[in-house]
Parts: structure tokens; C-alpha cells; sequence
């Protein structure tokens, strides 16, 4: 029996009330539906462990193919799967449970996994018609769901920290001691808190790892000091979305920009470094800016409806992610920042990047 988390069976909705729709819409930056960007779908493709399965849409006909025979399904009965999918999704409790109705209905054309093949970036392909070009490209999407908990943009490690300095007063043994014993819900800002009121300022130093490091600077020569700055603000202030820590950012101006003419220098280095990672960055590989995913998102919204965010129109993607992404607070213990250390008679304090969807 197949079992699954609200975000897992969201991929078995996305197939299904893409396919059952027919279109797709593109969505702006506040994940609100652009009425005049609307792409029929010719066909999608999902990439399972045995191969890769075709869905093409043939008037009020779905010919499945990619196993031994094709398999010919009204797009009817995918429009009720779908609407019954999305009811069961949303009214379950459980952290993973079961839908043997639903795991019935794909097991007519032999859909057998909740998940796209393991190791594929892109969880779902679709052939869309452009009117505007006259081309039916092949794109692909990671699937984004709202229905279930917020998911990570970029999942925090001991790759992710950022080492600050500590500047001013020399803090005695007793202080350091004290303040790294400080264990309450908000430890790390209070910890901050602390060395504040002591006299201590943080000073960006480098990322933990240089593979991350250069990574950011391949993107922007800035952004290893600007994302570290945001850091900062994010632990000693109340703002978590990135776009309120952006403008806050670019308020203080702490890299000296020449502002004079009002260009958008950490607005635009962010949105750059978002959509990098969006579309296969990772912290601990080798990143050349060769898109690994093919190139967006298809946002599961909480009352069904589905968005396209694709490369294809960037402007918008870059606006979705700044808009519905936050920093949040990971495991300090499982990741090794959080605590003042010393080293060559220096003092240091790690803090650690996690960007999650707003929900």
C-alpha cells in the first residue's frame, strides 16, 4: 500500500489536475493567477524507477504510454480523481497515511510511486504549446506544495554557517561560559543579546565552507557579505521574510552601494542568488551556473489551484521566490553554530542560513 506525507501525494495531484485542466497558468510574484499567460499542456511527462511514462492529451482523452501498452483514460475520470485527491489531502491529520482509492486509480496505468525517480531534479516535464513562439517546449517543474508543512528552499548544514568575529571588549571566561549556557526558546538571538549588551559586535569573516563560498561569489562577488549581513539582521531583529530583511538591507546600505540613482543592488544580487538555488545550487557542490533542474516550479496552492513559475518568465519567478521565502532558525546543535569559541587567541561566533516557504 502506498503511504505518503501531504507534500508526496501533492506530486500525484500535480499530475493529475494538470492533466485534468488541460492549461497551465503562470503565476506573478504573490502567487496570484496571470489571467493572459496561459499555456496548453500537449503532454506531461513523469520520470518512475521502470522508465518514463507519457501522458498526451488527446481532446477528452489521455493516451498513457511507457510500459508494454498504452493505456487510453478520460481526462473525466482524472478531473474526479483530482478533486477527490485534493479533498483527502487536506483533511488528513496523520503525518503520512494512505489513499487506496486513489493508489487504485494510478495503478491503472501503472503508476506505482508517489514520488518522481530518485536522483531527477525536475519532478514533473511538460510539453506546453506557446502561441507567442510557436514552439511546444519541454519544460520541467519541481513541484512546491502549500497543502502541507512549509518546504525548504535551501536546507540548512554545517556547509550553510557563517563565521563572525568577535570585535570590542575581550569577553572574560566566565561571560563566555555564561553565555553559551544560555538555553532558552530563542538561545541564539539571546546569546546575541548578550554580547551586545556587553560591548561585543560581529564582524563576517567567511562561509564555513569554501565550495559554498565560491559558489556565492560566482553568482555575485557581494554576496557572501550581503547574505551574511542578512544573517545578522534575521537573529537580532523581528523580521524573518527575506523581502522585509532585503529592504531593511538595503535601507542601512552596509556594502556603500552608490545609491544616488536608486538601483535595487541587493534586491537584484538576492533575487540571482534565489533562483540559483532554486534551479539546483547546492552549498556543497561545485556550482558552474549550469541549471541542473530544467528550469522552475509548479506551486501547489492551499485551495488546489496550481501555478507555473519557470526561467521562461524569470521576472516573475524571481518575484515568487523573494515574496514566499523566509529564513528560519535551524538545529544549532546538529549543525555546530550558535556558540562563542576561540581560536589563535580570537573569538568567534558561527550563525546559520535556512531559507523555507512562507506557507
Amino acid at each position: 500500500m502506498l503511504t505518503g506525507n501531504k507534500g508526496e501525494w501533492s506530486e500525484i495531484y500535480a499530475l493529475l489536475k494538470v492533466i485534468s485542466d488541460k492549461q497551465l497558468y503562470h503565476g506573478d510574484g504573490n502567487l496570484n493567477q496571470l489571467e493572459n499567460a496561459v499555456l496548453p499542456v500537449i503532454k506531461v511527462l513523469r520520470e518512475k524507477s521502470d522508465g518514463t511514462y507519457e501522458y498526451e492529451i488527446q481532446q477528452n482523452i489521455v493516451v498513457v504510454s511507457g510500459s508494454e501498452k498504452a493505456f487510453k483514460i478520460p481526462i473525466s475520470d482524472f478531473k474526479l480523481q483530482a478533486e477527490h485527491l485534493l479533498t483527502r489531502i487536506k483533511s488528513s491529520s496523520a503525518a503520512s497515511f494512505a489513499i487506496p482509492e486513489i493508489e487504485e486509480f494510478i495503478a491503472l496505468f501503472n503508476c506505482k510511486s508517489l514520488k518522481a525517480k530518485s536522483g531527477v531534479k525536475s519532478d514533473i516535464h511538460i510539453v506546453l504549446h506557446d502561441a507567442a513562439t510557436g514552439t511546444s517546449p519541454v519544460l520541467g517543474f519541481s513541484i512546491k506544495s502549500q497543502l502541507g508543512n512549509a518546504s525548504t528552499l535551501l536546507n540548512a548544514g554545517k556547509t550553510t554557517n557563517f563565521i563572525y568575529k568577535l570585535e570590542g571588549k575581550k569577553l572574560p571566561s566566565q561571560l563566555i561560559n555564561e553565555i553559551n549556557l544560555i538555553d532558552t526558546r530563542t538561545k541564539i538571538k539571546d546569546r546575541l543579546v548578550a554580547l551586545t549588551n556587553f560591548g561585543s559586535a560581529l564582524s563576517f569573516i567567511r562561509t564555513e565552507n569554501s565550495i559554498f563560498s565560491n559558489n556565492l561569489t560566482l553568482i555575485d562577488s557581494a554576496l557572501p557579505k550581503i547574505l551574511a549581513e542578512i544573517i545578522y539582521l534575521f537573529y537580532t531583529s523581528a523580521n524573518n521574510t527575506l523581502a522585509s530583511l532585503v529592504d531593511e538591507i538595503s535601507v542601512k546600505n552596509p556594502l556603500n552601494f552608490d545609491t544616488s540613482e536608486k538601483h535595487p543592488f541587493y534586491t537584484y544580487k538576492v533575487k540571482r542568488f534565489l533562483t540559483d538555488i532554486a534551479l539546483g545550487m547546492m552549498p556543497s557542490k561545485v556550482w558552474t551556473g549550469e541549471l541542473e533542474a530544467t528550469g522552475g516550479y509548479l506551486v501547489v496552492k492551499d485551495d488546489g489551484e496550481i501555478l507555473a513559475y519557470h526561467v521562461y518568465n524569470r521576472n516573475d519567478f524571481e518575484d515568487y521566490l523573494m515574496n514566499n521565502t523566509k529564513l528560519d532558525t535551524a538545529s544549532s546543535t546538529r549543525h555546530h553554530f550558535g556558540l562563542i569559541y576561540e581560536e589563535n587567541d580570537d573569538l568567534f561566533f558561527k550563525l546559520n542560513l535556512q531559507i523555507r516557504f512562507v506557507k
